[in-house]
């Protein structure tokens, strides 16, 4: 093997003095006491790299092999195998297509608003068709219609909820991540499959086998819930509370079913009046979601209701929303400006002892659209 050709000329920069040349047949200078090469110390891995140093000094050369390998050699070695695998940006920020990326609501809802959704859309029903005195009841006494000008936006509404979760896709992808780190406040991407979707209150390893009848309005709901900074305290309390280690409840799984509440209230018109007034369907869908969901929590702990509780609750959570929409949104406009004000939530402190847990994977979870109609025993009033 040829001498490793150059040598170091600037002296000032290497503190130990000049740096005698090394040959992959010589034996380079070793301590045996401190295992290190005292002669390269203070001397940059760039350098190292330049003169192929730290090859000849941890190869076999001529027979020569050490008796113990230093530290120091070893952790150098790993720095410089890592060399080649860093590769320069591009720019000064990646590309937003990246998954790595958070997705806001606003960009979500902007995806769906530019794809082609005509397929879905022909599935949806826009309002819940009445009959006889139903109909007449609802004429006589119901909410106004709905707005002209608001139909589009109310059929989009309905439309994403028909949409179901496509791996595929890195906009569904960043949501899904987008989510994941802002309740669990990991810096990480995560896998859109596994096991740690069970810790956030899926039933499963694959979200999308529990989206039925909210389809990915429920993933946009939940998005809209994590990334208003005005709900994200809200969202982290909830998430909390479903964790306590008795009051424990799917997370992810109640909140779609808090999705489902929303998507009958805006087709059985019971959020039309709202909308009416404030000109606009999603920001008030989006508010009763989010309403329902803060009063289902408050009732959740101070009624001290369990999992196996989950059926009744969700059912009278719903009768009282869609009786008095006004009410829930009234009463999250109070829990915004508390917490805007640092003053203490609705949901007070929640009490838990030992480390939080995730869900029993052995609980049953019931939800509006598995309990009986005709089931009213063991109901609380809400």
């Amino acid at each position: 093997m040829n001498e490793i050709s150059g040598s170091f000329h600037n002296e000032k920069e290497l503190k130990d003095g000049p740096v005698e040349r090394v040959s992959a047949g010589n034996s380079p200078p070793y301590d045996k006491e401190n295992h290190v090469l005292p002669t390269f110390r203070g001397i940059p891995i760039s350098e190292l790299k330049n003169h192929s140093i730290l090859w000849a000094l941890t190869a076999e050369a001529n027979g020569w092999e050490p008796g113990v390998v230093s530290t120091e050699v070893l952790r150098a070695q790993e720095e410089w195998e890592t060399v080649d695998s860093i590769q320069p940006e591009t720019g000064s920020r990646a590309s937003s297509d990246q998954p790595g990326q958070l997705i806001s609501f606003s960009e979500a809802l902007q995806h769906f608003q530019t794809v082609d959704l005509s397929s879905f859309k022909k599935r949806i029903q826009p309002t819940v068709r009445r009959t006889g005195l139903a109909a007449l009841r609802h004429l006589l006494f119901g909410p106004p219609k709905l707005h002209q000008g608001l139909h589009e936006e109310r059929d989009l509404v309905l439309t994403i909820a028909q949409c179901g979760l496509d791996s595929q896709d890195p906009v569904h992808g960043r949501i899904l991540q987008t989510i994941y780190k802002k309740l669990t406040g990991s810096k990480f991407d995560c896998a859109l499959h596994g096991d740690h979707w069970e810790d956030l209150g899926f039933q499963g390893a694959n979200p999308a086998t529990d989206l039925r009848g909210a389809g990915f309005l429920a993933l946009l709901h939940l998005l809209y819930l994590v990334m208003d900074s005005k709900t994200l305290l809200m969202a982290q309390e909830i998430f909390q509370l479903s964790r306590h280690h008795i009051q424990q409840f799917p997370f992810c799984l109640m909140s779609v079913n808090i999705t489902r509440i929303a998507i009958q209230a805006l087709r059985e018109e019971c959020l039309t009046r709202e909308c009416n007034r404030q000109q606009k369907v999603i920001p008030v869908v989006n508010s009763f979601y989010a309403a329902t969901f803060l009063r289902l929590a408050h009732v959740w702990r101070t009624q001290q209701k369990t999992i196996s509780d989950s059926g009744f609750v969700l059912k009278d959570l719903e009768a009282l929303a869609k009786k008095n929409p006004r009410r829930l949104l009234k009463t999250l406009e109070i829990y915004l400006a508390r917490v805007s004000k640092g003053q203490a939530s609705l949901l007070g402190t929640l009490k838990c002892y030992g480390p939080q847990t995730p869900h029993s994977k052995d609980l049953t979870f019931t939800g509006v659209c598995d309990l009986s109609l005709h089931s009213s025993e063991g109901a609380w009033p809400i």
